[in-house]
């Protein structure tokens, strides 16, 4: 997957990093301990990073790892808390993007562009969206591109015979799908992000590509099209697509989640990234699961400026903090080879960021994934994570405030610009 000119652009938010600066890793002397963050607590992904920290110790016996898997919501209130503390964990998950430059005004991030310049190019430029200033600030072990995963026995059930390509197709599929008595879309309105993935693509599919660039990057939208993509939403919330109580219902915990009610043939869909299929696993006891599940890219948007063809996306990654960021930097390394990337890929835990690994990715879905991603003129970054941090969050709360029946296209993008304002 290439690296988009968006995602480059978030990387540009290095003024932000004025406050302060990243310090070059010192090599350590004797035995280490990593403390380690990640977001690994169900599996597939959580017995994978087990097995990363029992092989890793025994190929080096100086280093001990120290694992803490923390909810994925979780991140975004600990790491800023544990910044500005003096002992930050060693190792934590990063997202790049507009979160990284805000993190790096800590001044506790370690530049690791010297000790990452022998291997990095192994993930081409995927790595710039975790570099601020030019300088590498943490590197990304998987890549994800959201679009629809759906039961095909309930898209048979309701007599429709192929995927949605247009918006007059996904609406006529929600029509049938009620008419049959099934919950159309599955949406985790209670964690706000999964919300947002609606809105950030009617504004890839309004937006042209250079005016998403200046916005990203001028931390500005003032043009129409970011209004009209909030009235596009509006317009889908009106047709009712998702299950009774979205807005209280989580992502990705327990199998009355999101992700859960599809797992269990409860809910026809629900627009996800990449990693849908192995959190589905983990909430059903459905052995058949992956034959039951299909993949589509989010529907064209009449008149829009977009390209029909882009797609969201971004990467799951980890910075290294200052006190062991040598032993840090060897670690991530260790994480972009082949043993891991291929570990990871035939888990179903996302697409692997180092090429080699691609064939390993365990079902035809995620083929079709990595290739839609791979073919795509450009990727762009969620909005919540090319934007600064409080930025995203304002975001993802206007979105989630028009989810619930408040607010207005208009008041997002108010949002969006007053935080903006307060993050120059």
């Amino acid at each position: 997957m290439r690296l988009t000119r968006a995602l480059a652009a978030a990387a540009a938010l290095s003024l932000l990093a004025s406050c302060g600066g990243p310090a070059a890793p010192q090599e350590p002397t004797g035995p280490i301990t990593l403390t380690w963050w990640h977001n690994g607590t169900s599996d597939p992904i959580k017995t994978v990073w087990q097995d990363v920290v029992t092989d890793y110790q025994g190929k080096n016996p100086d280093i001990t790892i120290e694992a803490q898997p923390i909810q994925n919501e979780g991140f975004s209130t600990k790491i800023p808390l544990a910044l500005q503390s003096p002992t930050p964990p060693d190792v934590y998950q990063q997202w790049g993007g507009g979160d990284l430059a805000s993190q790096v005004t800590s001044g506790k991030l370690a530049d690791i562009t010297d000790a990452s310049k022998p291997w990095i190019s192994t993930i081409g430029d995927f790595a710039k969206g975790w570099q601020v200033d030019g300088r590498q600030l943490g590197v990304p072990f998987a890549q994800h591109v959201v679009g629809f995963w759906y039961r095909k026995d309930l898209f048979s059930q309701a007599g429709i015979s192929a995927p949605p390509t247009t918006m007059a197709e996904l609406n006529a599929a929600v029509a049938k799908l009620k008419s049959a008595g099934l919950a159309p879309i599955a949406v985790g309105g209670k964690d706000r992000w999964p919300d947002a993935f609606y809105w950030n693509y009617f504004a890839v599919r309004e937006c042209s590509q250079q005016t998403i660039e200046s916005s990203v990057k001028n931390l500005k939208l003032d043009d129409p099209c970011w209004v009209k993509a909030g009235q596009d939403l509006v317009d889908f919330l009106r047709t009712e697509p998702f299950q009774e109580g979205f807005n209280g219902t989580p992502a990705q915990q327990g199998a009355g989640s999101s992700a859960g009610l599809v797992a269990n043939g409860k809910a026809a869909m629900e627009l996800q990234g990449d990693w849908n299929p192995g959190t589905m696993s983990s909430l059903t006891e459905d052995k058949d699961l992956d034959s039951k599940v299909g993949w589509f890219p989010f529907p064209t948007v009449p008149g829009g400026q977009g390209d029909p063809a882009a797609v969201l996306g971004g990467g799951d990654g980890f910075s290294c903090t200052t006190r062991a960021a040598a032993a840090c930097a060897k670690f991530l390394e260790y994480l972009i080879g082949p043993e891991i990337q291929n570990k990871l890929a035939a888990a179903g835990t996302g697409l692997p960021v180092n090429e080699a690994a691609v064939t390993a990715l365990k079902t035809e879905n995620l083929k079709t994934v990595a290739e839609h991603g791979r073919n795509a003129p450009y990727v762009q970054m969620y909005f919540d994570r090319a934007f600064p941090t409080d930025v995203g969050a304002a975001l993802n709360e206007a979105v989630a405030n028009l989810f619930a029946g408040q607010g207005s296209p208009q008041g997002i993008v108010d949002a969006v610009n007053e935080a903006a304002d307060g993050a120059k």
